[in-house]
């Protein structure tokens, strides 16, 4: 079981904004991630007044130092200081839209008052590489792999999870249900496999052994890509119970990128 932090009557912590909604007349109430207590929910006062210097330090995608009073059911943002604003991910959809994709999955994957200094410090690292790196798409990629490490989904890539014989140099399938590999023999009599190429297998066993600078210096094929980012969201999915909402919309610029609509 994750580990409980006791919160004082008053506490700092680093977080990042997940979500925000309007409350009452002038208060915002913010999902936080933060890596002491996992997610968190408090109430920003009067942050939606004119003038609140408060307000630019609660931005979406940010991330920011705050002073918390505990509330009786909702906690209360007394100060707020913003660390990292990444504003490079407000110039470009694509990008802007893979950072959505990690908040999603950190908003959905999240456990509430549980010490995650790893996933936060993923989370922030990420959201750093889609803010500069010349490919977003590896930061989401490394961001899926290890985000299913630290939750306890590691798919298994090195054998068949049906008859237990090592994965041979050749195509495979794999499986949602069962978390890994199906091999050519298996494979076919499951409903639920998907194909794998050798050459995606590669990959995913790529990121799974390396640091992000090692993971991500190969080049990978636009099919391969593809594969990879369908394998990965569908599994996903299939461990949330639940349609994710950002995936749709990145693949939508994409096609209006594409359609140079948008550029």
């Amino acid at each position: 079981m994750p580990r409980v932090t006791e919160r004082g009557r008053v506490y700092r912590s680093e977080a990042v904004v997940l979500r925000r909604q309007d409350l009452g007349e002038a208060d915002r109430l913010l999902t936080l991630f933060t890596p002491q207590h996992g997610k968190l929910r408090a109430v920003a006062k009067g942050v939606r007044r004119p003038g609140s210097k408060k307000a630019g330090h609660l931005e979406p995608f940010t991330l920011t130092i705050l002073l918390l009073a505990r509330g009786r059911e909702l906690d209360i943002i007394t100060q707020a200081e913003a660390v990292k604003t990444f504003p490079h991910l407000r110039d470009d959809l694509i990008r802007l839209g893979l950072a959505a994709y990690v908040i999603e999955l950190t908003d959905r994957f999240g456990i509430q008052e549980s010490d995650s200094q790893a996933l936060f410090q993923l989370v922030v690292n990420t959201l750093e590489r889609l803010d500069s790196d010349p490919s977003p798409e590896a930061a989401l990629r490394y961001f899926q792999v290890r985000l299913l490490d630290l939750a306890g989904y590691r798919p298994e890539l090195s054998r068949c999870v049906n008859c237990l014989s090592e994965a041979a140099p050749e195509d495979q399938f794999f499986s949602v249900l069962e978390g890994g590999l199906l091999c050519p023999r298996c494979g076919p009599m499951r409903s639920e496999a998907r194909p794998l190429s050798l050459q995606a297998l590669k990959v995913l066993r790529h990121y799974q052994r390396n640091s992000y600078a090692e993971a991500s210096r190969p080049q990978i094929s636009p099919k391969v890509a593809l594969e990879l980012e369908a394998l990965l969201e569908s599994y996903l999915c299939h461990l949330l119970e639940r349609e994710l909402n950002v995936p749709g919309f990145v693949r939508q610029v994409r096609r209006l990128k594409e359609a140079r609509v948008y550029s």
